[in-house]
C-alpha cells in the first residue's frame, strides 16, 4: 500500500499553492494516472513520493507519505544530466541487481523491448541514443531493480507505436501499483483504473485535487455531464433570483413610497406600512441567507486555444511545396546509413506524419527537410523539434524570448497571449528553463502562431500537452491553412489530424 496524507506543495518562488490537501490511498492493482494542464504540478507530485528530497529546491512539501515495504521504482520525465555522458554498460552495471540477472533473462527483456541483445553491454553513449531508445533504457533499468510501485513520468513521450503497445500491456499486468503521467490519451483510456486529477482554477489561485476510481472516459464523460447539470441549475437559480429580486424591489419601492408620503393625520397607516417594512426587510435578509446556498457556476480549468497561423499562410491545394530526395540518410555522425532512396512530395495544406521505429532517423530526417525547405522560394518554415532547448534560450524568460525589440506595446501584446495559453503573471517572469515541458511546448507554439510561417515541421508536437488539452492541440494543427510534416507516435494524432502517413523504412518513405 502507498499513502499520501494530507500532502499541501507550495512553489518557493511565487508561494503559490499547486496542490492542495492532497489524500490518497494505492493498493495492487491500482493503474493511476495523473492528469492536469501543463504546470500543475503533477511532476513535482511523483517526484515527492519517490523521494522528497528531490523538490526541496523549489517547492516547499508538508504533508505525510507512507510507504511500507513497497519499493519505488521512479522513471524520470527526462534523462538526467548525470546520465547522459554514460556509456549504456556503465549506465545499467549501477542497478545493484544487474549482475544477478542471467544472460537468458537480459536477453528475454532485450527481445520484449526490441533493442539489440547486446544493448546492456554497449559502449554508446546514453546521450547520442534516440528519444525512445532512452525512455527504453530507463524502463529495463527499473524493472531490472524489481520494484512493486511504478512511478512513471510520461514514459510513452518518444516511444514507438509498437513500444507504446508493449507499455500498456506492462501496465495493465503489472499485479502491483502503478502512478503514471501520460499525455497520450489512447495510453490512459486503455491501462487507468484510476484518475487523480489537479486543477488550477480561479485564474490559478486555487487548487482542486479529485481522486475518482474509473476509467478516464468515464470520468471525463461524468464530469462534463456534472458540470453542465450544475451549470443549467446555476442558470436557473439566477433567473429565478432576477425574478424574484424585481418582485421584493417593487413591493419595498412602494411601500418605502407609502411610507414617505403618509399624513401625519393618519398614524394607523404609517404603523401599518412600518410594520410592513418590517417584514419586508426580513425576508430581504432571508432571501440573501438563500443566497449564499444558491447553486455556483462551476468552476472549470479550461483547456487553452489560440489560432496557429493567419491566413496568409493558406496554401493552394494544387501546389507542391516540397519534393525532396535523399539518397542515403545517414547517422548524425555519419557512421552508418539509417535509409536509402527517400522521396517526398506535399502539396497544399496536407498535414503528413512519419512514423517508425525507435532510432529509424525520424528526427534526422525531419532536420534534413528542415534544411532544404529553409532554402526553398516562398516556402517560410518554423520547427519545432523534439528537444525545445534546440530553439529556446533557457536563461530569459517567455515574454524576452517571443520578443526581443523591447517595446511596450508589443510586450503587453504577448503578456495577453501568454495569458490565453493559462500562464500567471509570476510564470510570465521565470526563466525559461523553470518551465514545464508543456509550458515550454506552449511558448514554441506561440511564436510559431505570431509567425507567417505556411510551413510547420513539427517533431512529436503533442507530447507534452496534456490529454484535456490534446483534443484542442489536435484542432489547432488540423485547421493550419499551411501544410504540417510532422513527427508522432500519438494515434489519437494520426487518426484526427494527419491526411498521409509515412513509415521510414531501411529503403525509404513507404
Amino acid at each position: 500500500m502507498l499513502q499520501v496524507k494530507n500532502l499541501t506543495i507550495t512553489h518557493r518562488k511565487d508561494l503559490r499553492i499547486i496542490i492542495d490537501k492532497l489524500n490518497m490511498t494505492l493498493n495492487d492493482g491500482d493503474k493511476a494516472v495523473i492528469i492536469g494542464e501543463e504546470g500543475n504540478g503533477k511532476s513535482t507530485l511523483l517526484k515527492w513520493i519517490f523521494d522528497p528530497s528531490l523538490t526541496k529546491d523549489y517547492a516547499e512539501c508538508d504533508g505525510e507519505r507512507i510507504v511500507g515495504n513497497e519499493v519505488l521504482g521512479y522513471l524520470h520525465q527526462e534523462l538526467p544530466d548525470s546520465d547522459k555522458k554514460k556509456t549504456l554498460y556503465e549506465y545499467f552495471s549501477e542497478s545493484e541487481f544487474f549482475y544477478e540477472e542471467t544472460p537468458k533473462e537480459l536477453s528475454e527483456l532485450a527481445s520484449e523491448f526490441k533493442v539489440p541483445t547486446d544493448f546492456f553491454y554497449s559502449d554508446q553513449m546514453m546521450e547520442s541514443l534516440s528519444g525512445g531508445e532512452k525512455v527504453k533504457a530507463q524502463l529495463l533499468r527499473l524493472f531490472i531493480n524489481k520494484p512493486t510501485v511504478l512511478l512513471l513520468d510520461e514514459p510513452s513521450n518518444d516511444i514507438d507505436i509498437d513500444t507504446l503497445k508493449f507499455l500498456e500491456k506492462i501496465i495493465n499486468e503489472w499485479k502491483h501499483i502503478v502512478l503514471f503521467i501520460s499525455h497520450d490519451e489512447t495510453l490512459i483510456e486503455n491501462t487507468a483504473n484510476m484518475i487523480i486529477h489537479i486543477e488550477q482554477i480561479k485564474r490559478k489561485t486555487e487548487s482542486r485535487i479529485t481522486v475518482v476510481k474509473d476509467t478516464y472516459r468515464n470520468y471525463i464523460e461524468n464530469r462534463d455531464k456534472s458540470f453542465e447539470s450544475q451549470e443549467k441549475q446555476a442558470i436557473n437559480d439566477r433567473k429565478e433570483k432576477k425574478l424574484r429580486d424585481e418582485k421584493y424591489n417593487r413591493v419595498y419601492n412602494s411601500v418605502e413610497h407609502a411610507l414617505s408620503t403618509v399624513s401625519r393625520q393618519a398614524p394607523s397607516v404609517g404603523k401599518n406600512l412600518k410594520d410592513k417594512m418590517h417584514t419586508i426587510k426580513a425576508m430581504g435578509k432571508r432571501f440573501e441567507k438563500e443566497d449564499e446556498n444558491m447553486t455556483q457556476m462551476p468552476e472549470k480549468e479550461e483547456a487553452i486555444f489560440f489560432k496557429l497561423g493567419s491566413d496568409e499562410a493558406r496554401i493552394p491545394a494544387g501546389k507542391t511545396v516540397i519534393e525532396f530526395k535523399l539518397d542515403k540518410l545517414l547517422t548524425p555522425d555519419g557512421s552508418r546509413i539509417l535509409s536509402k532512396d527517400i522521396f517526398l512530395r506535399v502539396k497544399g495544406p496536407e498535414k503528413i506524419c512519419i512514423i517508425g521505429t525507435n532510432g529509424a532517423g525520424k528526427t534526422t530526417l525531419l532536420k534534413e527537410i528542415v534544411k532544404d525547405l529553409s532554402s526553398s522560394n516562398g516556402i517560410k518554415v518554423n520547427y519545432m523539434p523534439q528537444n525545445y532547448e534546440e530553439l529556446l534560450n533557457l536563461d530569459v524568460n517567455p515574454v524576452e524570448f517571443l520578443d526581443s525589440t523591447g517595446d511596450k506595446a508589443i510586450r503587453t501584446k504577448i503578456r495577453t497571449y501568454l495569458g490565453s495559453l493559462k500562464y500567471t503573471a509570476d510564470e510570465m517572469e521565470h526563466p525559461i528553463r523553470e518551465l514545464s515541458g508543456g509550458q515550454k511546448a506552449k511558448v514554441l507554439l506561440l511564436k510559431m502562431s505570431l509567425s507567417d510561417a505556411n510551413v510547420l515541421i513539427l517533431d512529436e508536437p503533442t507530447r507534452n500537452f496534456s490529454p484535456l488539452s490534446g483534443p484542442v492541440i489536435r484542432k489547432m494543427i488540423s485547421s493550419f491553412p499551411g501544410a504540417v510534416i510532422s513527427i508522432s507516435h500519438d494515434r489519437k494524432y494520426i487518426d484526427e489530424v494527419c491526411t498521409r502517413v509515412y513509415r521510414l523504412t531501411e529503403d525509404g518513405l513507404v
